[in-house]
């Protein structure tokens, strides 16, 4: 299967910039698995889809503001991008310029609140930062740093919130899992009083889900790793709706990555934690997953490779083809789409 298979025409007026002022009030595209009929409704609707018993699963990844402008030791300017935290200070980073971030170098944020110095060299450039500050981290990041937004995302963000889900819980993203974004905890509360199951796992978001595939062949491309976790509470939600026989719904592809990394071929989950690389495309027969929500996805991306694994390629290309005809908005801050 080839890269090029997957590529659909994206006009840049489409890539949303700024988030709706209400959550709830995005579009949202309904893709009926079995009558291969679309609907076209708002994200509010969401609740006419889900039945008393299904467990809806959500990432409670919460993203840090990893990105730090700064100045080198010599007065250079400097930015990183936090991407993995290695111990208690240290943190695998993407350095701009990095050549001029050597080994040994001292890097200063917030007129030297925090402290870096260059300890190795990762992989692909990247670099090992060990930071020294006084006081909390999470307060220290929370005043220096700014949110990561992707790259398509050129208009500032005015309340940082915003590129959160209502849910986040668990510090370590350098990307929202922005399927969860159009959820607020109204709509959460409506949700589980019709009866359906909530349950959280813990994803975070690595810029490499969001890198694009650079080869021909689909098969030749490396996912790289992102940590995951479930604990035990949330795994019995999970296997008693699936036990009972309701729709297991991932909200989002994280929540889908971690759910298909865990489940054995019973589709049954357990406590776990991990590191993931799992690549879904096309063929892979899901474990465990029944529906999913998820946003609209970069052409030729991972992302959309893995929807089209849960429905089937050319239905996915045509609804992404109506999606642009309907005007609906792309990416992170965009609107939605429900594979039932």
């Amino acid at each position: 299967m080839q890269t090029s298979d997957f590529y659909f025409e994206l006009p840049d007026k489409l890539i949303a910039q700024t988030p709706l002022a209400d959550r709830t009030a995005s579009k949202l595209m309904v893709l009926d698995r079995e009558t291969n009929k679309v609907w076209h409704k708002h994200f509010y609707d969401i609740l006419e889809h889900l039945k008393a018993g299904d467990c809806l699963v959500l990432n409670d990844t919460k993203v840090v503001p990893a990105r730090l402008y700064g100045h080198r030791q010599t007065g250079g300017k400097v930015e990183i991008l936090l991407l993995k935290r290695v111990d208690e200070k240290s943190f695998e980073a993407l350095v701009k310029p990095g050549k001029n971030a050597r080994l040994g170098d001292l890097l200063t944020f917030g007129e030297g609140m925090l402290v870096g110095e260059v300890m190795a060299i990762a992989d692909e450039g990247n670099r090992i930062i060990k930071f020294e500050y006084d006081g909390i981290w999470e307060e220290v990041l929370d005043k220096l740093g700014q949110m990561p937004l992707p790259p398509y995302i050129t208009e500032k963000l005015e309340d940082k919130h915003r590129y959160q889900t209502v849910y986040a819980k668990n510090d370590g993203s350098a990307a929202a899992p922005t399927a969860g974004l159009h959820f607020t905890q109204e709509l959460l509360a409506k949700i589980e009083s019709k009866g359906v199951k909530i349950a959280y796992v813990t994803l975070h978001v690595g810029l490499g889900t969001f890198r694009p595939v650079k080869v021909d062949d689909v098969a030749q491309h490396k996912m790289h790793s992102e940590h995951y976790h479930l604990d035990a509470k949330n795994a019995a939600i999970i296997n008693q709706a699936k036990s009972e026989g309701k729709n297991i719904i991932a909200v989002g592809t994280t929540s889908t990555r971690v759910l298909e990394s865990i489940a054995d071929a019973n589709g049954r989950v357990r406590e776990a934690s991990g590191d993931t690389e799992i690549f879904i495309t096309p063929g892979y027969k899901f474990k465990i997953v029944d529906k999913l929500i998820t946003n609209f996805h970069l052409p030729e991306s991972t992302l959309i490779m893995l929807v089209s694994a849960l429905y089937n390629r050319e239905k996915v290309l045509e609804a992404y083809e109506e999606a642009v005809e309907e005007e609906y908005r792309f990416f992170s801050f965009g609107d939605a789409m429900l594979i039932e």
